[in-house]
């Protein structure tokens, strides 16, 4: 629908008679005001009025003139919040390199690059902080620092069941020292930096950035590789890039704080942006006993296990004789002489089924409230099932021996 003005027949027959004369004004006022222009702009740019320098113009104006040409180079200074944080600690992110002998059934060499971090510089020794599945199998291993220096690592302990391994460095090579975060006060949204190694020393330093996406995550960890899960370890999930050579590298918090070692990425054709990293603060006493004694300093029972779920439904009744109300429990399958378990009175094929007078459903349960509740030295109840009968011994736990 339009709108109709009954004026508009004389309006433009108006304004026909007077298109020559309202042509020629407008040129006549172009040209006086691109006069005025050429006149006041350099005034008004000498009084501070606008808002920009001529002088930025003047290679420019040298190329329409005889005056030598004048080359100008334009610097921009960005600094932020992120790139603070990134100046504050990327020096303490390194470079580890696996180097395996040669042997019968391989070439040796280097066998893989991951990366670490540098977290304490202490009576001329630097201590670097990584993953186990990095260093494992190492004949010998290497850190590359970020300037490029390369200098012999010995490696004081690794531990499977964390990830975690703790090396040690010639001090005289180090200039800065990561700083430990506070993971536990770690929210989803929260603005994160994966500083690493992405497919080994030729992109070292890469820096990407995202978000934390979830916290106190577990994943299944199959430390045999039988197909059964033996762990559920707790992870950060964050979607900055984390790639194949990141392992071991630093999750940062926005001051610049490591709050997570990068440990692993999910890697499936359907799944994208899912980067996961051990929490700083459940890693802590890892690298510390690591440190101070080449390896974790856990409770002990001695024990061979298998969840019940993992047993055929036929040998719940025919060999390990259960009431037919339990269904969830641990099986052992075998007691270590001399182990806090046989001194406790405890044989092969009873089921446990409480700790402490909590549940336990599977190995898993088991391995959390051993290693996670209880301190070397400890006293545990265990309620389990031989014959068909309940019963509940106490059990004085040991340090475990490697």
């Amino acid at each position: 629908m339009g709108y109709y003005d009954d004026h508009y027949d004389h309006l433009r027959q108006k304004q026909k008679g007077n298109r020559g004369g309202a042509i020629l004004s407008g040129v006549v006022g172009a040209i006086l005001g691109g006069l005025l222009v050429i006149v006041a702009v350099p005034s008004l740019v000498k009084w501070d009025v606008l808002p920009y320098n001529m002088e930025q113009n003047e290679k420019d104006v040298s190329e329409t003139t005889d005056q030598p040409k004048v080359e100008k180079n334009v610097t921009v200074n960005v600094v932020s919040q992120v790139t603070q944080a990134v100046d504050k600690v990327s020096e303490a992110v390194v470079g580890v390199v696996n180097i395996q002998e040669a042997s019968f059934w391989s070439e040796g060499g280097e066998a893989g690059t991951g990366s670490g971090v540098i977290y304490k510089k202490e009576n001329g020794k630097a201590f670097i902080v990584t993953n186990h599945h990095v260093i494992e199998g190492a004949s010998r291993v290497e850190v590359s620092l970020s300037d490029g220096t390369k200098v012999k690592a010995r490696i004081l302990g690794s531990d499977v069941w964390t990830d975690l391994a703790v090396l040690e460095i010639d001090a005289k090579h180090v200039t800065k020292v990561a700083e430990f975060g506070n993971s536990d006060v770690v929210k989803p949204g929260e603005p994160v930096i994966a500083i690493g190694n992405p497919l080994g020393l030729q992109f070292a330093g890469s820096v990407t950035q995202g978000i934390i996406s979830g916290t106190k995550r577990t994943i299944p960890i199959d430390i045999d590789q039988d197909g059964i899960p033996d762990w559920h370890a707790e992870v950060l999930q964050t979607d900055a890039a984390i790639n194949p050579g990141n392992s071991g590298g630093a999750l940062v918090n926005i001051e610049g704080q490591v709050i997570g070692i990068n440990s692993m990425k999910i890697a499936e054709q359907a799944v994208e942006g899912i980067g996961l990293a051990i929490p700083i603060n459940y890693a802590k006493p890892v690298i510390s006993d690591l440190e101070k004694f080449g390896q974790v300093r856990r409770p002990y029972m001695g024990v061979e296990l298998r969840s019940l779920s993992d047993i055929p439904a036929y040998h719940w009744q025919e060999t390990l004789h259960l009431p037919p109300s339990v269904k969830e429990g641990v099986a052992i399958l075998q007691v270590v002489p001399g182990s806090p378990a046989e001194r406790a009175g405890l044989r092969e094929f009873d089921v446990i089924v409480e700790l402490d007078g909590e549940k336990i459903a599977d190995v898993i349960e088991l391995r959390k409230h051993l290693y996670n509740r209880k301190q070397i030295g400890d006293t545990m109840k265990v309620t389990f099932y031989r014959d068909g009968q309940k019963k509940t011994v106490t059990m004085k736990l040991a340090r475990q021996s490697l």
